[in-house]
């Protein structure tokens, strides 16, 4: 059974992750050979202050 995470900053709508389930959870069966049933997707919402590149929190990004 796959198990999918997704880390992502915060403030994606309920129906958008909706969707990207949809679409993923359809092509990782597809690919996988294994049935969508199969398919989990585990989302983690990430505020931007928790979250760095390059040394920079995304917060503090323009």
């Amino acid at each position: 059974m796959p198990m999918i995470r997704v880390e992502l900053f915060e403030g994606r709508t309920p129906q958008q992750k909706k969707e990207f389930a949809q679409a993923v959870t359809r092509e990782a069966a597809k690919i996988l050979k294994c049935s969508e049933d199969a398919v989990d997707i585990i989302y983690t919402d990430i505020k931007k202050q928790d979250w760095a590149t390059a040394g920079i929190p995304w917060s503090e990004k323009t």
